[in-house]
C-alpha cells in the first residue's frame, strides 16, 4: 500500500472489500490525488461518519453495561 499500511488493516479501518480497495487505489493513481479520487457526496460521507459513531457508543455503552453488572455482583 501507498499509505505503508497493510492491505487487511486498510480494509479493516474504512470497512472495505478486497475489490473496492483495488478499485479505490486504481482511480487514486490515475488522478494521482485522493481527493479527486472521492466521489462520495458530503452526505454519504456524513452518513459514514455518523455511522461509525453509532457503532463506538453502541461499543461503550456495551462496556459500561458490563462493568456495571460486574460491580452489581460485589
Amino acid at each position: 500500500m501507498d499509505s505503508g499500511k497493510p492491505r487487511a488493516e486498510v480494509m479493516r479501518e474504512y470497512d472495505l472489500g478486497k475489490s473496492t480497495l483495488d478499485r479505490w487505489i486504481r482511480r487514486v493513481h490515475a488522478c494521482g490525488s485522493t481527493a479527486a479520487a472521492d466521489n462520495r457526496t458530503p452526505e454519504q460521507n456524513r452518513l459514514i461518519e455518523l455511522e461509525r459513531e453509532n457503532a463506538r457508543l453502541r461499543m461503550e455503552v456495551d462496556v459500561l453495561k458490563q462493568a456495571a453488572l460486574m460491580l452489581a455482583r460485589r
